[in-house]
């Protein structure tokens, strides 16, 4: 239960609780939390973590608007994993680790040629 006391130590005063309904200016994530191993300004978030294909995030605190705690989802061992929903500020820029295998040249696991183009190569002016 360290993940959630580490969210709680969240500065609230930049995180509002909404009573009427989801944030319009967020969009959700679902996923197992972890605080960040080297920045305490950042949050990692383990999305969809026994779901088919889970995924690594990584997003700023101060992209963070609001914070659900959700039913802890039990793996077919009986592991329990806490959940949340992470409401995070639509625009901001997060970051998904991707596995990949090491060869020439790199091979992604999974690959959005689409985003990438979107985040890394600069349009033609």
């Amino acid at each position: 239960m360290a993940k959630i006391n580490f969210l709680q130590s969240l500065p609230h005063k930049e995180i509002a609780k909404y009573s009427k309904g989801p944030p319009k200016n967020g969009i959700p994530f679902i996923g197992h939390p972890r605080q960040h191993p080297v920045d305490n300004n950042k949050l990692i978030l383990i999305y969809d973590p026994i779901g088919v294909n889970p995924m690594i995030m990584e997003f700023k605190l101060d992209d963070i608007i609001f914070i659900e705690e959700l039913p802890a989802t039990v793996t077919e061992t009986g592991e329990s994993i806490p959940q949340i929903k992470l409401w995070i500020r639509r625009g901001a820029r997060g970051i998904v680790l991707e596995p990949f295998e090491v060869d020439e040249p790199i091979r992604f696991i999974q690959k959005n040629r689409e985003f990438r183009e979107k985040f890394f190569i600069k349009p033609d002016v």
